[in-house]
């Protein structure tokens, strides 16, 4: 299949899981998250990270040049996702750049790119329902917390 087409196809995935939407977390349920993100960031020494009022924990290692990205924009960006438990679920595209609309993001990665510009980059912690829910993805299982690396490589 084109390349073209399995982008397309992606992101008309993402629209759907984003115009569908998912389950309504509880505050117990958002407060369970919280305390194993926590636990994950001591047990492997993470520093730098901060929890925004969304439930989002990040790390801007570089903001990046000129201006802040906007949800209209469209950015090229390569990244790693992996689970907790560390197996990775989306490495090819560490290598491989992808383009998409910041509207067509999870919403963990709407707020990221909020606080990046071109060239910057972060890591990210995603609970479930800034990220895929309650869905069951081929290689995420349903309410997973996803850990990202993020890379901006361009910005229009």
């Amino acid at each position: 299949m084109p390349k073209f087409f399995l982008i397309n196809l992606l992101l008309t995935f993402c629209l759907l899981l984003a115009v569908v939407g998912c389950k309504t977390y509880s505050d117990e349920d958002k407060s369970t998250f919280d305390q194993k993100i926590e636990s994950y960031i001591q047990k492997h020494h993470l520093k730098g990270f901060k929890q925004s009022d969304s439930g989002l924990y990040y790390h801007i290692i570089e903001e990046g040049d000129g201006e802040y990205i906007k949800l209209t924009d469209d950015v090229t960006f390569t990244y790693e996702g992996k689970l907790l438990n560390g197996q990775i679920f989306d490495g090819q595209n560490k290598r491989n750049p992808v383009k998409f609309n910041v509207s067509a993001l999870i919403e963990g990665w709407k707020e990221t790119m909020l606080y990046l510009k071109k060239g910057g980059e972060a890591k990210i912690i995603v609970p479930p329902q800034l990220g895929y829910g309650d869905y069951d993805l081929e290689k995420i299982p349903a309410n997973s917390i996803l850990y990202f690396t993020i890379e901006v490589k361009d910005v229009k």
